[in-house]
């Protein structure tokens, strides 16, 4: 998917410089994969709550693709 797409379905982008992460609070089943995974990056406690540029854009990707709700999305820039 695109930017736009995810945009146009619900998704709020945080942007990071090498990589963009997207997520959509609807899809969400809160398995808490992401919190677990980089606290550095994914910080209930912050605002923003994710923090795109707080890891190497790799362990970034491999995260978010292994939201099992599809909540979280990302686009390499």
């Amino acid at each position: 998917m695109n930017e736009q797409q995810l945009v146009d379905q619900g998704y709020r982008k945080y942007s990071g410089e090498k990589i963009d992460v997207f997520f959509n609070a609807n899809v969400c089943t809160h398995s808490a994969h992401c919190v677990t995974s980089i606290n550095e990056v994914f910080n209930l406690k912050n605002k923003p709550w994710i923090n795109a540029d707080a890891a190497s854009a790799d362990e970034v990707a491999k995260i978010v693709s292994g939201c099992p709700s599809g909540a979280l999305q990302y686009i390499m820039r």
